[in-house]
């Protein structure tokens, strides 16, 4: 529960306690019960957490010294005294929700690992990963019978940079009389305050540290050298010429390993390569940052396997949001009955069900196309898999064939896309809510930006033999992350088709390339998809025109006066 709104535990907490033991005794619930807090238990209900939980959950693999821990550490450290002697608790989680420091105590909190909501169920720490903003839990708004006396409140720790939920801080106390605020919410805005100012110096000192390194190890300018750290990429004019995006993965994966393992080898490259790395980590203050990798041609390299013009991105992303859904779906598909996959337009909703159903006898049905379904059931043989894509565009007869044949085959293997936002009329609505148990919802790209630098090499088409493979400058790489992205995963595949099909000069993407809207960046409000159109055409006007802003006006047709209150508008 945000701090926006009075908590429900601090106003009504007699009936909320009163609530929640009849929704765990499976009891109607009493009226006036928040419906956010209801959906949280229920959450937790069909995760399996019991309500009764006495041991902490098994200990997830934990990572080393992350970044996020060793610039928190010096500040954390500082201000534990100010915790007191008042039963406060103060938890630092990754972007897991994986436990990395905790210090003082509060009831039902001791020896916690993770604080995940598939394991221990609605709390602070959570909401506020979801929310990207500080969240309020508390007593009986836990689902755990352990935390009913406990409150905590929490502040997501964003990156300096790309603005990415990087980890939580928790302050967990005794139950609060008062309610919301917490009494703790102000120290542990500052303590994150604090804690970010320490990454954005660290994120200066590593950039430096990792040029150096590369400017050491790139002597002459015919070594073939690449620094890597899992943000920033440096390569060489001779790398560029010996990298693959398959290779380009396999060293990011061994920079991302360096914080852990520490060592000095060679990385192991995908089959074919053509090439072998000899991989040395950079190093801050003792800990792995990143990689130096010099690389050596094969004198009689492997041919490269052979592989479609662009590769599947389906299943590409490690972001929270992305891998439950994504392991939600793959659960429900292990059985025949249908299921229904929901989420804006581009989130890959279609692309995914093609991966799941995994089979090229599965028959596709479009409503965008057929919106009565009656070319394409009357072809369908029973026991062949189907694919109905854009159900939001079924037609009342449609719908009506669809339920007869999910009345007559109850077990056919049917995937169902629909993408909400039009008005959906009452059998359609029937439909859905029959669906609704085995839905899956894709997060859109906006809420998983972390996962763009996955899913660049999974979009770039393979290069021309000789060609390098298309890269990125970290200035481009941070304008993609900080872009809204309102067509999702299908825009960003259009933007990465069209730079690599048309680019005539070699080395990174510059943030300069990119398209009008991506390079400059996000409206600093919320815009509508019309006015996400409209400021995209008036930012390629101001480009064409070289930024004059009357021949910008008179080539769009409208007044200067008119142009100024659009740009102000979007900047407001």
């Amino acid at each position: 529960m945000t701090t926006t709104d009075p908590s429900p535990a601090a106003t009504a907490r007699p009936s909320l306690r009163l609530a929640r033991e009849r929704f765990l005794s499976g009891r109607p619930l009493p009226a006036g019960v928040p419906q956010d807090v209801v959906a949280a238990w229920r959450r937790a209900r069909f995760f399996g957490v019991p309500h009764d939980l006495e041991e902490p959950p098994p200990r997830p693999s934990r990572p080393g010294e992350s970044e996020l821990l060793a610039a928190a550490r010096p500040v954390l450290d500082r201000i534990v005294p100010a915790l007191g002697p008042d039963g406060s608790l103060l938890v630092l989680t990754d972007e897991r929700l994986r436990v990395l420091w905790t210090a003082g105590n509060a009831p039902g909190f001791e020896a916690c690992t993770v604080l995940s909501e598939q394991e221990v169920g609605h709390n602070s720490a959570a909401l506020a990963l979801r929310s990207r903003s500080r969240a309020e839990v508390h007593g009986p708004e836990h689902f755990l019978d352990r935390w009913q006396e406990v409150s905590a409140v929490s502040v997501p720790v964003l990156g300096p940079e790309s603005g990415q939920v990087l980890g939580t801080l928790t302050v967990a106390s005794r139950l609060c009389a008062a309610g919301p605020p917490h009494p703790q919410a102000a120290f542990a805005e500052a303590t994150v305050t604090a804690v970010e100012t320490q990454l954005r110096a660290r994120a200066g000192r590593a950039e430096r540290v990792l040029l150096d390194a590369y400017v050491r190890a790139a002597r002459g300018r015919d070594r073939a050298v690449a620094a890597l750290d899992g943000r920033n990429r440096l390569v060489s004019d001779a790398a560029q010429r010996l990298l693959t995006p398959e290779v380009l993965c396999a060293l990011e994966r061994t920079a991302a390993g360096a914080r852990e393992t520490d060592g000095t080898g060679r990385a192991e490259l995908p089959e074919g390569a053509g090439c072998t790395a000899s991989v040395t980590p950079v190093c801050l203050d003792g800990t792995a940052i990143g990689i130096v990798a010099v690389l050596e041609p094969l004198d009689d390299p492997a041919p490269p396997a052979v592989s479609p013009p662009y590769a599947p991105a389906a299943l590409t992303g490690s972001s929270v949001p992305w891998r439950h859904a994504v392991g939600r779906a793959v659960e429900l598909a292990r059985s025949r009955e249908p299921l229904l996959l929901t989420g804006e337009r581009g989130t890959g909703k279609s692309a995914l069900a093609r991966e799941l159903l995994a089979s090229d006898t599965a028959q596709v049905a479009d409503a965008a196309q057929d919106a009565g379904l009656d070319r394409t059931l009357p072809a369908w043989r029973p026991g062949r898999p189907l694919l109905l894509r854009h159900a939001e565009r079924l037609t009342q007869p449609g719908v009506a064939s669809l339920n007869s044949l999910l009345d007559q085959h109850p077990d056919a293997r049917l995937l169902i896309t629909y993408t909400p936002g039009a008005p959906v009329g009452p059998c359609l609505q029937r439909l859905l809510d029959k669906l609704s148990a085995r839905s899956v919802t894709l997060p859109p790209l906006r809420e998983r930006t972390e996962d763009i630098r996955d899913l660049l090499p999974a979009l770039t088409p393979r290069p021309a033999p000789g060609q390098p493979p298309l890269t990125w400058t970290l200035d481009a790489l941070r304008a993609l992350e900080r872009y809204p992205w309102p067509g999702n995963v299908t825009e960003l595949a259009h933007v990465v088709r069209a730079l690599a099909e048309h680019r005539r000069v070699t080395g990174p993407v510059p943030r300069a390339e990119l398209p009008d809207a991506v390079r400059e960046g996000p409206a600093t409000r919320p815009l509508s998809p019309m006015e996400h159109a409209e400021r995209a055409t008036i930012l390629e006007a101001l480009r064409r025109h070289g930024g004059n802003k009357a021949r910008t006006a008179s080539a769009l047709g409208i007044g200067r006066a008119t142009l100024y209150r659009k740009l102000r508008e979007y900047r407001h």
